[in-house]
């Protein structure tokens, strides 16, 4: 879908933003069920199983993640994140033996906040260890979309 091009570098922005684009998804599923312009949409796009925009943003970065923990991203990506382990002040901690990146500390949240390094590390924390400890990327892919799914419509 057009609307998940590039979707991982909208991460950070103001909900007013995304609002935008969560229209054109919601006007997406209303076309696809042939309903008016007023009926609630929360049940065709949980129908159509469908994501809303913020769970999209965040499944392209998990996936990133992913891959770069797994070295099947780009090697510019893939340096940027660091595990916590490997970071001298973490090591005596137990997240340091959970496969959890660090998320580094920024000054200005409107622009070190909304950095790769930054959204993908803390999606990355956010998952369950059932998600991240997932033997391939379609499993992965799989789990990730089951447990978004979850916390957007449970």
């Amino acid at each position: 879908m057009k609307l998940d091009y590039g979707s991982a570098t909208l991460a950070g922005l103001l909900a007013v933003q995304l609002d935008r684009l969560q229209s054109v998804l919601n006007a997406a599923a209303r076309l696809i069920h042939r309903r008016r312009k007023f009926d609630h949409v929360s049940p065709l796009l949980k129908e159509l199983h469908w994501l809303r925009v913020p769970e999209r943003i965040t499944f392209r970065l998990a996936v990133l993640a992913y891959r770069c923990q797994h070295n099947m991203a780009p090697r510019y990506l893939t340096a940027q994140l660091q595990q916590a382990s490997n970071v001298g002040y973490r090591q005596r901690l137990r997240s340091s033996s959970l496969a959890m990146f660090d998320v580094p500390h920024t000054e200005h949240v409107t622009i070190g906040g909304r950095a790769f390094t930054s959204t993908a590390a803390h999606v990355w924390n956010s998952l369950s260890a059932a998600v991240q400890s997932s033997e391939s990327l379609d499993i992965f892919r799989r789990r990730l979309k089951t447990e978004l799914f979850e916390r957007s419509y449970n």
